[in-house]
């Protein structure tokens, strides 16, 4: 089968309030994709209904909310859904000791099983069409692990393991499967990411109680200011080559500081690398560090 006219393609986009979904929404549909844009909030949906984008809700920690959304999407495009873009996630701070196992199963939730279960709902339809997208916004941890950042670095190796597997299963169905690997990139992640933190971590009764003052400091702090920073653009870019491209790509490193820490775990041993990422550690905790 040829592939579909962009005019006619149909994807699928979770966490699209803001940041990265929000931008790949606008510049998907200015390019002539038929974007299905999703949020939580009934807010965020409103917004993007206003501002001329068919939006439907979807809150990926409940499996009823991914069914219903997976049911109105085949039928709003009768069975003809090309691509799903998986964005929609969050980070949960906090020392690994300091993870309940109701935190550690919300963020796996909603950073893997979600996903999961929409990915697989709209497979059957992309096997019958013999040709689709699956996308999936990973990210730099999803490569390596960082201080404090345990669960989300969980989800999204986890994330990391279950494509990799996908895209060895799918191969010869015409359904291309990639990885996008940000580093700092411009959104509200920090500011949901201090939201969870402050919900689900209580330093006064952790070992860790004046790093995470440090912690704090550095998630109050604006996304732009982060050294080596990119704005969301730079991760649909990479979205639009795994979608219109004829060979697209296993993995896309967006920023820096992948290209860099990716290129230092395949040469260092373990033991090295560690060096690096505690260098990396010591100097976000560094006073006036951002």
């Amino acid at each position: 089968m040829g592939e579909t006219p962009v005019a006619k393609r149909s994807i699928v986009i979770t966490g699209c309030s803001s940041g990265i979904g929000r931008r790949a929404t606008e510049m998907l549909s200015e390019r002539g994709y038929r974007v299905l844009a999703t949020a939580r909030k009934a807010e965020d949906l409103d917004r993007l209904e206003a501002d001329g984008f068919e939006a439907l809700a979807l809150d990926l920690n409940d499996p009823a909310s991914v069914a219903a959304l997976a049911d109105e999407v085949l039928l709003r495009t009768d069975g003809n859904v090309y691509g799903l873009f998986n964005n929609g996630a969050y980070g949960q701070p906090g020392a690994v000791e300091d993870l309940s196992r109701d935190v550690l199963r919300t963020q796996l939730e909603t950073n893997v099983l979600g996903w999961h279960d929409l990915t697989c709902r709209l497979l059957p339809a992309m096997r019958s069409n013999r040709a689709g997208r699956i996308i999936q916004n990973s990210s730099l941890l999803g490569l390596m692990a960082l201080h404090y950042r345990g669960a989300y670095t969980a989800s999204k190796f986890a994330i990391e393991g279950l494509t990799d597997t996908l895209r060895l299963e799918l191969s010869g169905t015409g359904i291309h499967v990639s990885l996008i690997e940000p580093g700092p990139v411009s959104s509200r992640f920090r500011e949901n990411a201090y939201a969870a933190f402050k919900a689900n971590i209580d330093p006064s009764k952790s070992a860790h109680r004046d790093i995470y003052r440090r912690v704090e400091q550095r998630l109050e702090t604006d996304d732009s200011s982060v050294p080596f920073t990119l704005p969301a653009d730079s991760v649909v870019k990479k979205v639009i080559h795994a979608l219109e491209s004829k060979r697209p790509r296993a993995r896309y490193y967006v920023t820096v500081p992948t290209y860099v820490l990716g290129y230092l775990r395949r040469i260092l041993s373990t033991r090295q690398l560690d060096r690096v990422l505690r260098a990396i550690y010591r100097a976000e905790i560094r006073p006036g560090s951002k």
